[in-house]
């Protein structure tokens, strides 16, 4: 008879930190044995996620590294705070865990949401980072672009719409629950097997917490403005570090096409497209992504 491990068994040591005045959760593993020193690692989930997100990477990846992973204010167990959210906001906030634990070059390795922390981190703060693993990385900026300017205005009417307290409260209750969430993952997910009653467990959890109706209206407000999130166009050909870009070729939510789009502004960028991978690869096919990572890493001697 197999045991299953609970997923909060297998993420590590959990810890809280206060950072700024808000509590947020992070946790770690480091290598049993010992080893030649390796470069840490900080996981980095994706919107709506978490570090349970994680659970299929941790361990294996804290087999050869110290590995880090942070539930990004607003998300997870870290507290739902009504603030000015912004990619910069978090980025900073992996900054200051950085300065207060680590404190030597690390390797990011982001999902979605979390891709584009990294790749904001590594930009702002080159001296924290020495490598960054990114999957399937989004753009705002760049579907922005794709509206047409006549458009434009009457989009953001919409957003703005929808952004009004009467219909965000009814609309986060409804998206909160398991039925939906295991909707939405058959959309993200290529794999159905992926997803699991663990899985829904992690995503409709934190969405329980007080508060979590607030930062929910704070986070949607924030993420349809335009000083939300940074332009990967701009901000890809400055970095100057070894990375790696990892993309399921059956991504529903950022066109793959988009990978190839990337890697024509950073030579230095590499990319892998995983067949039969939808849009959260680390999940969907982690011993793959964790080999991946691994080898990566070793080639790259960062």
């Amino acid at each position: 008879m197999t045991t299953v491990v609970h997923w909060q068994k297998r993420v590590g040591n959990q810890r809280d930190w206060v950072w700024r005045g808000w509590r947020t959760r992070y946790t770690y593993i480091r290598p049993r044995h010992n080893r030649q020193k390796t470069t840490p690692l900080i996981l980095l989930h994706g919107f709506g996620a978490s570090i349970g997100h994680w659970r299929h990477n941790l361990e294996v990846l804290g087999e050869h590294h110290t590995v880090y992973a942070l539930d990004m204010l607003g998300f997870g167990a870290s507290e739902k705070a009504i603030a000015n959210y912004a990619i910069q906001l978090w980025a900073e906030q992996v900054y200051d865990f950085w300065k207060t634990f680590i404190g030597q070059p690390v390797i990011l390795v982001g999902n979605s949401n979390g891709s584009l922390i990294a790749l904001a981190a590594a930009a702002a703060h080159p001296e924290m980072v020495q490598g960054l693993v990114m999957m399937s990385l989004p753009d705002p900026s760049l579907e922005q672009e794709a509206i047409p300017t006549v458009l434009q205005p009457m989009v953001m009417t919409i957003k703005n719409l929808v952004a009004s307290p009467l219909l965000l409260k009814p609309l986060f209750h409804f998206i909160r629950r398991p039925k939906f969430l295991r909707r939405w993952a058959a959309i993200a997910y290529a794999n159905p097997d992926a997803i699991t009653d663990e899985l829904i467990e992690i995503l409709a959890e934190p969405p329980q917490d007080k508060d979590s109706a607030r930062a929910f209206s704070a986070l949607f407000k924030a993420s349809i403005g335009t000083s939300f999130s940074p332009s990967v166009k701009a901000i890809l050909p400055t970095i100057q570090i070894p990375m790696l870009l990892i993309w399921g070729e059956k991504d529903r939510f950022i066109p793959p096409a988009l990978a190839q789009r990337f890697t024509q502004y950073n030579e230095n960028l590499q990319l892998l497209s995983l067949a039969d991978v939808g849009h959260c690869p680390h999940d969907e096919s982690p011993e793959q992504v964790n080999q991946v990572i691994l080898e990566w890493v070793n080639k790259c001697g960062v």
